[in-house]
């Protein structure tokens, strides 16, 4: 068993990325494979052309990372075979990703924590605003799975096309077709209260890797997750 994983890259927040994947691969109790979401790496299968303006962009769904809608192409990039996990770059997992892979559900097309909430903060990272909207968070991390006949749309011209609200509200698919997963699987720091307990932690306001989040909550998970990451190559110097 391999357990499929994509992860969201960004240029600008990169090291949180690098971040999440250790976090994963040193609990991890049987293999990972990495795909990390490029935008220059899928220029020969996608175009963004998701843009202010464009008529594409609706109800807060503004390209504020570069792979906001680049994670619909999972099942494409699959295949449109088994089973993947696709998780936003800023994210520490806590727990054995295997203990989240073994919640795949044949019945469902894809698997995701449902958030019911409202924004403790009006903006994020990078001064972005941070607007409520329905189904909010709920593609930032999905349980894919690539092979059911609803996913099967998922071809790039068909993402490129599609409106951001309704990609990240599942509106191609009914709703008995999402599955849910459990809160502690993506834990929103800062907009849910303080969880030693949780499994995934996602800094979606913004992370301590980013000057004026340094002291947001749960920064010091983060901080751990990263010196041990780079631990070796300090002691080098």
């Amino acid at each position: 068993m391999t357990v499929r994983v994509f992860l969201g890259y960004d240029e600008r927040e990169a090291v949180a990325m690098h971040v999440c994947a250790s976090s994963i691969l040193r609990r991890a109790s049987k293999p990972v494979s990495f795909t990390f979401l490029a935008a220059n790496q899928l220029v020969a299968d996608y175009v963004e052309t998701h843009v202010p303006g464009s008529g594409l962009i609706k109800d807060g769904y503004a390209p504020s990372n570069r792979f906001i809608f680049s994670r619909f192409l999972v099942p494409y990039l699959c295949g449109f075979e088994g089973f993947a996990l696709f998780l936003d770059g800023d994210m520490i997992v806590k727990d054995d990703i295997v203990n989240l892979w073994r919640l795949r559900d044949p019945s469902k097309a894809v698997q995701v924590v449902k958030h019911d909430y409202r924004t403790r903060h009006s903006t994020k990272y990078f001064g972005q605003r941070n607007e409520d909207y329905p189904r909010k968070m709920w593609s930032s991390v999905v349980l894919w799975n690539c092979g059911h006949p609803r996913n099967k749309r998922l071809y790039p011209d068909f993402v490129q096309q599609a409106d951001g609200a309704f990609l990240h509200r599942f509106q191609w698919l009914d709703d008995d077709q999402i599955g849910a997963l459990p809160p502690d699987w993506n834990w929103l720091v800062d907009e849910y209260d303080h969880n030693d307990d949780a499994r995934l932690l996602h800094y979606t306001i913004g992370g301590p890797y980013l000057g004026d989040y340094s002291h947001c909550d749960h920064a010091e998970d983060w901080r751990s997750e990263f010196k041990t990451m780079v631990l070796p190559h300090a002691q080098q110097d």
